[in-house]
């Protein structure tokens, strides 16, 4: 007897097998540096908001909404969030148009071109300065560099003129940067394609995440505009709150300015992992394709094809090198006052601060700062999307962290500043790291990386893999390669930050590289080459080698879908639920029957043989003519039934008058398509007398009284054989009466 599956409770998951404590004491350092870093310090920003609160002010009195009102009349928050809308949408329309156009180009180029373009677009991403490129478009438009491309877009000549150039400036310097990141996101979608999977919703979702973080990037923008423009009328709401706050000295007004951008920021954020949850997006690693296999394409149509595509031709090819090479020559051009300050040969006057100890200050505390916050963000990702604590509804356990996605230094930078001075950690080496431990970024983005996996080790487990091994090289391992890369950008992202450097290193002895180099230039007004300070060659050299083997060996195997973890990764249906044995197929060999019956969703008990079906009828395929001279082989179909036994007569009861044999109506020919009822012994011997006589014409032989006549394929029925054979000249007994004619 069957045994039923084992029953799911509502979640989708045994309870067995969720690891609730585990997933959640991995997330707890994560939720702990959270708690210290971002929850605490909004909360200080939006008490401060609400009080009078100077610089070196004991007294702090409650003002209520004071501050509010005084930044909204006078109307410098909503001229900064204008500014900050322009300054978003060339960077949105590069990171949504521009970039999957670039991508769907190399994505259709073949492997080797794809690789090509991977690496060429990651040098925008490894040698990008924002402090060295603004400085250098600075002095190109005072006239001191940048060979006339400094002012292709206008003079920056009046804070009218700033509100329109500097978002054009920013676009033209930030265009490389753009594209190499809009390639990491959309070409992993692409990928998806190969698998024969809609692309259409992950591309959306993606569009979408993309462009909110554009928006909240450029309400955060702090460099450009402060380097270029220094003007209310051109500078982001970060940039207004540095104004308010430092300089002229006003927290309260500086910090209601932060929690109203603090607000702004979380609506995008929860609005990105809402689309992230709903939209089922994930992440996984496809197989390394085996040396010398074809390039992955669709699916082909018809059962059990292959989903190999044809290899790209020549001329896809050389349109993704021309689109990545159009690209870069774009991306060099918005650049080139940097380039051409970079290779000058002037040199400008030193601060007193050794190069030395700059790169420390500059590198080391980012870097250290990097371990903490993305190791922390791993252990949470690998709680949360690997161990799935709540089950299908573990993502949810994103949405405490999802109002500070977006959220930099900027909102912090004044209760950060505040933190700072009651500890006395100012001027000093510790003051350096950034305030916020925990990196939400890589935890989202780890975590749709190791949801998708996880289902992969829930078929494991399935299939009787021990958990521990099985979790480690399916979910951990994979996913190494990613947090290191997560590692990284936070490193560069870390070390040419500009706001809080310059917040708590004012003194020579604590400064970092962009600090120095923008000291340096308003001490000389030359950028020449000290521009270089900020991109110090090991540090490119070292960055562009990791980047370039990751996106050969490890970018281009990432898949971005949506839907079900587990039609996702592709496990059958069998293994999508713990508990469940993975069932595999035997192949059938030749000449078995397929197997009957409806299909099993679980094992079947012992002994169990799926039963063999009865052989076809013999004959021809139906609707062909039977060749002449054709009937079944001998000893071909079941035995004839058993006539029953005649009744026994009776004196009283008449004798039965046998009916005379017909002499023209003959019996109608067996059909092929059943088998015949006769056995082997009653078949005729085979004849060689050549080929039976056409249907409908009567031999002489069969026209003698009192037998039956020949078929009309010239056989004789089974009964006037055997007669012919054991009594050919038997007369009819006494008793019987002659035959009557009719």
């Amino acid at each position: 007897m069957a045994l039923p599956p084992p029953a799911l409770p509502a979640a989708g998951r045994p309870a067995a097998d969720r690891h609730l404590g585990a997933g959640l004491l991995l997330a707890l350092p994560a939720a702990l540096l959270a708690l210290v870093s971002l929850v605490i310090p909004t909360g200080q920003t939006i008490v401060r908001s609400f009080q009078n609160s100077r610089f070196l002010s004991h007294s702090h009195p409650f003002v209520g909404l004071d501050n509010y009102g005084t930044l909204l009349k006078q109307g410098d928050f909503w001229r900064t969030l204008a500014f900050s809308l322009v300054l978003a949408i060339v960077p949105i329309i590069v990171a949504v148009v521009v970039g999957p156009a670039l991508a769907a180009a190399l994505a259709q180029a073949g492997t080797w071109p794809r690789r090509v373009g991977r690496v060429l677009m990651s040098l925008p991403l490894v040698v990008f300065s924002p402090v060295a490129v603004a400085i250098a478009w600075h002095m190109g438009q005072a006239g001191a560099g940048g060979g006339g491309i400094a002012t292709i877009f206008g003079r920056i000549d009046s804070p009218d003129k700033a509100f329109g150039v500097i978002p054009l400036i920013t676009a033209a310097a930030t265009f490389g940067v753009v594209c190499g990141l809009a390639l990491l996101v959309f070409l992993p979608v692409l990928r998806g394609r190969a698998e024969g999977r809609r692309i259409t919703p992950a591309m959306l979702a993606v569009a979408s995440i993309v462009a909110l973080a554009a928006v909240a990037t450029s309400l955060q923008a702090f460099t450009f505009g402060a380097v270029l423009g220094d003007s209310r009328r051109s500078t982001t709401p970060v940039g207004l709150i540095y104004t308010f706050g430092f300089r002229m000295a006003d927290l309260g007004v500086g910090s209601a300015l932060a929690t109203i951008t603090g607000v702004i920021l979380a609506v995008l954020g929860v609005g990105a992992t809402v689309i992230a949850i709903k939209t089922g997006l994930g992440i996984k690693l496809a197989p390394a394709p085996r040396r010398g296999a074809p390039e992955p394409g669709p699916p082909q149509p018809g059962p059990g094809a292959p989903p190999a595509g044809p290899r790209p031709d020549a001329a896809r090819s050389v349109i993704g090198i021309l689109a990545v090479v159009v690209a870069l020559i774009i991306a060099v051009l918005g650049v080139w006052p940097w380039l051409s300050a970079l290779f000058s040969d002037g040199h400008g006057s030193s601060t007193g601060a050794s190069s030395g100890h700059v790169y420390l200050n500059t590198w080391v505390p980012p870097l250290l700062n990097a371990i903490v916050s993305v190791g922390a963000a791993f252990l949470a990702a690998l709680g949360i999307g690997g161990l799935r604590p709540l089950g299908r509804r573990s993502e949810l356990l994103l949405l405490p962290f999802a109002p500070w996605l977006f959220v930099g230094v900027g909102p912090f930078s004044i209760t950060g500043f505040e933190n700072e001075r009651k500890l006395d950690l100012l001027e000093k080496f510790a003051s350096l790291f950034s305030p916020i431990l925990v990196s939400v970024p890589a935890l989202l983005i780890l975590t749709l990386f190791c949801r998708r996996h996880a289902a992969r080790w829930r078929a494991q487990r399935a299939a009787g893999a021990p958990a521990a091994p099985s979790f480690f090289f399916t979910v951990v391992v994979p996913a190494l390669p990613l947090a290191g890369l997560l590692f990284g950008a936070v490193t560069l992202i870390g070390g040419q930050g500009l706001l809080w450097p310059i917040l708590v290193s004012n003194g020579s002895a604590n400064r970092t590289a962009p600090v120095e180099l923008l000291i340096r230039v308003n001490q000389t007004f030359s950028a020449n080459a000290q521009v270089g300070l900020t991109t110090p060659i090991v540090v490119v050299v070292l960055a562009l080698i990791a980047l370039a083997a990751l996106q050969i060996l490890y970018l281009d195997r990432l898949v971005i879908t949506t839907g079900p973890d587990e039609e996702a990764v592709g496990l059958p249906q069998a293994a999508r639920g713990p508990g469940w044995p993975v069932m595999v197929p035997a192949p059938a060999g030749p000449g078995l029957p397929p197997p009957s019956g409806p299909p099993l969703s679980y094992a079947p008990p012992p002994g169990y043989a799926p039963p063999v079906a009865a052989p076809p009828p013999y004959g021809p395929p139906p609707g062909y003519a039977p060749p002449p001279g054709y009937g079944p082989p001998p000893a071909y179909g079941p035995p004839p039934p058993q006539a029953p036994a005649p009744p026994e007569t009776t004196p009283t009861d008449p004798k039965p008058e046998p009916s005379p044999a017909p002499e023209h109506d003959a019996d109608p020919p067996p059909a092929y398509d059943s088998p015949p009822s006769q056995s082997a012994a009653s078949r005729p011997e085979p004849t060689d007398s050549g080929p039976n006589p056409p249907s409908g014409h009567k031999p002489a032989s069969d026209s003698t009284p009192g037998r039956e006549p020949r078929d009309t394929d010239g056989r004789a029925s089974s009964a006037d054989s055997a007669a012919d054979e054991e009594a050919p000249d038997e007369k009819p007994p006494a008793d019987e009466a002659p035959r009557s004619e009719k």
